[in-house]
């Protein structure tokens, strides 16, 4: 069976009423910033600081596993692996580059799981963590090119259309292309904007070459956003979908980082902010676009 052609909202529906209990319903805020309307997903109150816990959850429960969970990591994926594993009583190792914040690597140790640090990109840490999984009783979680995963991610997008059925948009930051993936399923035929800093492109380079290639990495976003090349399930529901990609530059991340904080106290990671700088830039359609805010695993201090 073809899985990247076979997923569908009905594989978003099943995801959410299998991870509920571990997830939360995230909330939406809507407001007006420069004379246009928007609403934010703010998705960075979730579990483990981000959206990928929804994934995470969800490909441990379909498949039932009962052994010891292997991942790589920029940072995000990793902290919701560790999550998802403590829920669900389950050991977990991480791998996680020499480049990865430190902040993201503390609570990955926090939350239970054993950490690793290999190699300087993802796709080092990655192979590393492939060949650990080959072990017995060991299973490779993968962070975005796994089916359950984008299914997982897609629940999000399925709560704003349940939540504001008027949203006519979505604007997501885009690394590995499984939040992507999983919004353009659950949007019901909404334009989805994939939004990625201009040092980090993966599936902008891919639409352009008509499939996955290595990309650069090269953002103040790429602890999250820095997938060197898109995964094979989520382009292939990107393509069928006709997502629009958009590229920002780091300055329009950071200012738009700086101006969710000056007009709401939201403080988030720069990846989150990425989809924000679409926004204000213009570059997201829509009377009422939801702008989805994917995480904030950073470190902050009071001033």
């Amino acid at each position: 069976m073809n899985q990247i052609q076979t997923l569908s909202a009905t594989d978003v529906a099943a995801a959410a009423d299998r991870i509920r209990p571990h997830v939360r319903r995230t909330p939406l805020l809507d407001l007006e910033i420069d004379g246009r309307r928007v609403v934010l997903k703010l998705e960075y109150l979730q579990r483990s600081g981000s959206f990928k816990l929804r994934g995470a959850v969800n490909a441990m429960l379909e498949s039932a596993a009962d052994g010891h969970i292997v991942a790589a990591s920029g940072g995000n994926h990793g902290l919701a692996v560790a999550t998802a594993a403590a829920l669900l009583g389950l050991p977990a190792t991480i791998y996680l580059p020499e480049t990865a914040p430190e902040a993201k690597a503390r609570r990955i140790e926090e939350a239970g799981a054993r950490l690793i640090r290999h190699g300087a990109t993802f796709a080092e840490a990655a192979e590393a963590a492939q060949q650990a999984a080959e072990r017995p009783g060991s299973r490779f979680l993968h962070p975005y090119n796994d089916p359950a995963v984008v299914a997982g991610q897609g629940t999000l997008a399925a709560e704003v259309v349940a939540d504001v059925p008027g949203t006519d948009a979505f604007a997501v930051a885009a690394g590995g292309g499984g939040l992507t993936a999983g919004t353009a399923l659950a949007a019901g035929g909404r334009h989805v904007v994939a939004v990625e800093p201009d040092g980090c492109r993966a599936l902008h380079d891919a639409l352009a070459a008509g499939e996955p290639v290595n990309s650069p990495v090269d953002s103040v976003a790429s602890s999250a956003l820095g997938a060197s090349q898109i995964g094979a399930v989520p382009f292939g529901i990107v393509t069928s979908y006709e997502v629009e990609s958009v590229l920002v530059s780091d300055e329009e991340i950071l200012r738009a980082r700086d101006r969710l904080w000056e007009e709401c106290r939201i403080a988030v990671e720069p990846a989150a902010a990425a989809s924000f700088a679409a926004w204000l830039a213009g570059k997201v359609p829509g009377q009422l676009p939801c702008v989805v805010l994917c995480g904030a695993n950073a470190d902050w201090t009071a001033g």
